[in-house]
């Protein structure tokens, strides 16, 4: 059986199958044990984007009164939750995620917890996943952007939308209808002064492992 630990573009953690190219997490919002998720979905403003592989470091997932493992399809996808890099664990593309957010949203010194309340703000409303006017047209938007269209979510990928699943995305779509923004709009600017977000090893010549 698997837990509830994966996470959707829309930031909710669902139980699937499917694992994904990232871990990451929110705090702690399990119950080590039964490895099920409390009513809360975070415990700090501080969402992270983590390698699952680390100095070789082994997790039971869920086994401790620690951080909640949660698992993202790809970086793209983590970013679009609301999530940023790590700095302990990804310190080279959290340093450049900032630095293209400071380019982006005109901004200076900016601490991790700078960048952790802009997106708390950003990312939610009340509970639910907050969503907003798209800043530019859907073909403009920089590479890794996702947006939502009804039920279904899209990654934009040079200025084509593609599909998202657990397993990867779909085919270009010619039509998105009514898109709204998922990835919060700092970090679409951080994308769009140059951050390059690790991508699904099914989008051909995209994957990126040093992100």
């Amino acid at each position: 059986m698997p837990l509830q630990n994966r996470v959707t573009p829309t930031g909710d953690i669902v139980a699937t199958p499917h694992r994904g190219l990232f871990t990451g997490n929110r705090g702690i919002i399990h119950d080590p044990a039964t490895k099920t998720l409390l009513r809360k979905r975070w415990s700090s403003p501080a969402w992270l984007v983590c390698l699952c592989d680390f100095r070789g470091k082994h997790r039971e997932v869920m086994a401790t009164q620690s951080w909640t493992e949660l698992f993202f399809l790809d970086e793209a996808t983590a970013l679009a939750a609301g999530h940023r890099p790590c700095f302990y664990c990804r310190r080279d593309d959290a340093n450049r995620f900032r630095t293209a957010w400071e380019r982006g949203n005109d901004a200076r010194h900016v601490r991790a917890a700078d960048i952790d309340r802009v997106l708390h703000r950003e990312r939610l409303d009340r509970r639910k996943k907050r969503l907003h006017p798209l800043p530019m047209l859907l073909a403009e938007l920089p590479d890794g952007t996702m947006v939502q269209s009804g039920q279904e979510s899209f990654l934009i990928l040079q200025g084509r939308a593609r599909p998202w699943s657990f397993a990867g995305y779909g085919a270009e779509r010619e039509h998105v209808p009514a898109p709204q923004l998922l990835t919060p709009p700092s970090t679409v600017r951080a994308l769009r002064a140059g951050y390059r977000p690790v991508l699904h090893a099914g989008l051909s010549g995209t994957f990126d492992p040093a992100g």
